[in-house]
């Protein structure tokens, strides 16, 4: 998991081929991983409400929903929107203790600022500036104080504290400061954070979910007196995620906050104000969260996603009963329009897609019951903000600002992309059909299905997904096979009671849903474990630094034992995001080239959540050294995010099963190499009449080349043995090519890749790329580089040795004995292939 950036909406009418500047939505944040804290911490925008707060007489809620802020009765069925700012979304409302005003956050596609809102006159101002990240803001009980978490200064979640009054904040000030931790932490940044802050009930003090030394999850619940801010104390030990938002009642006894606490999905649970042990207060497979108090502390407000989407209920907290707050009508503060979109196919027939719609404000809409998706980046040289985007089963009606509407549809790589800017009129109804057009590559190169490998059905995001839900996505994403892959979450694994091992029954006859397994562990590499005939590998994870699974062992060759005993493909997932430099890295622990000398290895994913052309470096070396290693092809989209690394379908593999559609023939192409993998681009090789994945003999052949493609390639290449041996000068649109010829070949192996320089605004990731799996020339038979490669696997397996020798953590001497020997054997054999089998230095072999 990596990286990403998207699509310019401001430019969905062009088909440019500019090299686009991709850069992460919030740059400015200096965390790892992030698209875990974005989409379990920041605001997103959905249609549904994402935050709420009370006004003063506990009968109202100001919540927000669809990038502005609504207040609606509990009792009512009426939304009146209260902001509504151009090109920018409003989120995290905080409603003034006399009623009269509420704070909010603003997300502008650069930072996001603090605002506030006089309820009476409309008027708005900014209360901070400078294009940090400022997120959660809560105002003390007088209100004469606000605190908020902030990213100003430093680039990490600190919490920030200020004086507020009509005029706005002063003395705003770090309450905690910056400190760093002892722990080497792989999803969290070296430096505390401190988190999700509220007040107590007298003004003195703040709760708030701290990681000081806590290697996993976003730490434990603390308190802190604001005179004293060196006194703070913490209340209680849980392994958090991003949300658990701990607030007292207003009697000052009784705790809320929101937790998993070993199970799957989030909960609303209570502790006291001294960490008594806590006890759910809520059940459900199903996750809420943003939960608040109500003035008066009988009930409370949270949303939850037990219907898929987001909703807002608020519940007694004696007797439990709930009320949805549901907004039927809403009152916007300006003239709306209805956009009716009807999508179909060549055949006349209605036709699933994604589509992303920008209304003349410049912001993102979509029907009320869909589920928004945000793409994790974008160039700010094309676009104000990330491209938002939804699925659509036509037709879909949706409200849109009278004026231009900016369309974009997509459904798959085999459609062209369809575009259109149409006039909405105020108070009306305006239809508008979407006509997809195909462009498949000629039948003679192979007859495809496709198949993401790599795609995580709920990992705690906004939504609750299901198989069903699932397999709508890939169909709307003309995906024919969409491989679930069960997964850790740190301590919980979202998707177990779904794991089977044949095809969910909840699948369409277009888009099969099967699930399989990622093996975590981010010391030898993350593993996708397909075609599992009997049962979950269990345990999930390994070298866990700091947790009774710190163990290295089982490495990853192990873990490829025990799928392949029932039947199951083994796979590296999302490989490298750099080149490895056996020479310079500071760590270098990755397993792969054990793995494959050892025959462990049945795929690897050249193109998906990592950088594609760094991974084929790494894969055309080792299929210099012969080994039939075909790709795969995997989104990693976490398929209920918000802000989401996908959509399903993004990276996919394209196998040819004859026209078979089952999931027996897929894997089994799969296997065989017999087809392509692609973010966007169709290709098709033909070498004499092999096809990617069959062997000819060295000598002259006839080729024969293909491209279709729903966006401009810059490159087209034949690459034989790791070099190009032709490059093809496109011509028109550089949408589609064809061509044949003659070619002289020796040895090895030759491929049809096809890539551009940078990112392209209509592909939702870095840039665009394609690869045929290779044609063998000859019967293993190595490149003639084949030496120089085998000592850098060498070398590079000499550094992981080293690596797993410095660990500390292995739970016996026979776990170390035992990987040290694999690691060792491996290296071995490539030393062998070198021609100097008993070099004791490691050569540093280049290419």
């Amino acid at each position: 998991m990596r990286r990403r950036l998207v699509i310019a909406l401001t430019l969905l009418a062009c088909a440019g081929t500019a090299q686009a500047a991709r850069e992460s939505v919030l740059k400015q944040v200096d965390l790892p991983h992030n698209y875990y804290w974005r989409e379990l911490y920041i605001p997103q925008l959905t249609t549904g409400p994402d935050f709420a707060s009370f006004t003063p007489d506990g009968d109202t809620l100001v919540y927000s929903m669809g990038g502005s802020l609504w207040r609606q009765r509990i009792d009512g069925d009426t939304a009146i929107e209260l902001t509504h700012a151009p090109r920018a979304y409003d989120n995290q409302p905080e409603v003034a203790r006399d009623g009269r005003s509420v704070v909010f956050t603003r997300h502008d596609g650069n930072g996001i600022e603090l605002w506030r809102i006089d309820l009476a006159t409309g008027r708005e101002h900014a209360l901070t500036s400078g294009g940090a990240v400022n997120v959660e803001p809560r105002l003390s009980p007088d209100g004469r104080q606000l605190a908020w978490v902030s990213t100003q200064g430093t680039g990490h979640f600190n919490l920030f504290i200020a004086d507020i009054d009509a005029n706005g904040l002063h003395h705003a000030r770090p309450l905690l400061g910056e400190r760093k931790t002892a722990l080497d932490r792989y999803y969290y940044s070296a430096y505390d954070h401190a988190i999700n802050p509220s007040w107590s009930p007298d003004g003195k003090a703040l709760y708030y979910v701290s990681n000081p030394e806590i290697a996993w999850g976003t730490g434990d619940l603390w308190s802190v007196p604001v005179a004293d801010p060196g006194k703070r104390s913490k209340l209680l030990s849980e392994e958090t995620s991003w949300n658990a938002h701990p607030e007292l009642n207003p009697d000052g006894r009784r705790l809320l906050y929101t937790s998993y606490h070993g199970r799957q999905w989030q909960q609303l649970w209570l502790t006291t104000s001294t960490g008594a042990a806590p006890l759910p207060l809520t059940f459900g497979e199903f996750d809420r969260r943003n939960a608040r108090w109500s003035p008066d502390g009988k009930r409370i407000v949270y949303v939850d996603n037990q219907a898929g989407n987001t909703t807002l209920r608020v519940v007694t907290t004696l007797g439990g009963a709930t009320t949805t707050v549901t907004p039927t009508h809403r009152q916007y503060k300006a003239p709306y329009a209805r956009l009716v979109l009807d999508i179909v196919d060549e055949h006349g027939e209605r036709t699933p897609a994604r589509v992303a719609v920008l209304g003349n404000d410049g912001r993102a809409y979509a029907p009320d019951d869909a589920w928004m998706h945000a793409d994790d980046g974008f160039d700010r040289s094309l676009q104000s903000a990330e491209t938002h985007y939804f699925h659509c089963a036509p037709p879909c009606a949706l409200d849109v600002p009278a004026g231009a509407v900016k369309l974009w549809v997509q459904h798959g790589f085999a459609y062209a992309p369809w575009r259109k800017t149409v006039n909405a009129s105020a108070g009306h109804d305006t239809p508008v059909r979407a006509a997809l057009v195909p462009q498949p590559l000629p039948a003679a190169f192979g007859h495809w299905i496709s198949a993401d490998l790599h795609i995580h059905m709920n990992y705690g995001g906004h939504y609750r997904n299901t198989p069903a839900h699932l397999a709508q996505q890939a169909r709307a994403e003309d995906l024919d096979l969409a491989y679930d892959l069960v997964v850790n979450k740190e301590e919980r694994i979202p998707d177990i009671a779904s794991f089977r091992t044949d095809a969910d029954p909840a699948s369409l006859p277009r888009s099969l849903v099967l699930h399989g397994q990622e093996y975590h562990t981010s010391f030898w590499g993350h593993l996708g474990l397909l075609n599992l005939g009997d049962h979950y590998i269990t345990p999930d994870f390994s070298a866990y630094r700091h947790t009774a699974m710190a163990s290295p062992y089982p490495h990853n060759g192990v873990i490829a034992d025990l799928a392949h005993a029932q039947g199951g493909l083994v796979g590296y997932v999302h490989p490298f995001d750099t080149l490895p430099d056996p020479a310079h890295d500071a760590v270098l622990s990755n397993e792969l080239p054990a793995d494959v000398i050892n025959g462990k290895v049945d795929y690897i994913e050249v193109i998906g959540f990592s950088d594609h052309k760094a991974t084929a470096q790494v894969w055309y070396r080792l299929l210099n050294l012969g080994f039939h290693l075909p790709t795969g092809s995997g989104t990693d989209a976490m398929a209920n995010y918000a802000s989401l690394r996908g959509p399903v379908g993004l990276n996919r593999v394209f196998l040819d099963t004859a026209g078979k559609r089952d999931a027996a023939s897929a894997m089994a192409a799969l296997k065989a190499g017999h087809g392509f993998a692609s973010n966007g681009p169709l290709l098709g090789l033909l070498l004499d009449n092999a096809k990617p994945g069959d062997s000819v003999a060295p000598g002259k052949h006839h080729y024969r080349v293909a491209l279709r493609s729903p966006v401009a390639v810059e490159h087209l290449e034949l690459v034989h043995n790791g070099n190009v041996v032709k490059a093809f000068a496109l011509g028109g649109d550089h949408h589609a090519f064809d061509a044949e010829g003659e070619i002289e070949l020796d040895g090895g192996w030759l491929l049809l890749r096809a890539w551009n320089e940078g990112g392209d605004p209509q592909v939702l990731d870095i840039y665009p790329y394609a690869t045929t799996n290779p044609v063998w020339l000859g019967d293993h038979v190595r490149a003639p580089s084949a030496p120089g490669d085998a000592a850098w696997f060498a070398d590079w397996l000499t550094r992981t040795i080293e690596a797993a020798s410095a660990r500390d953590d292995y739970n016996t001497a026979e776990e170390k004995r035992a990987t040290l020997d694999y690691l060792n054997q491996a290296r071995e054999a490539y030393r062998a292939m070198t021609g100097h089998p008993t070099s004791t230095e490691p050569s540093r072999g280049t290419r």
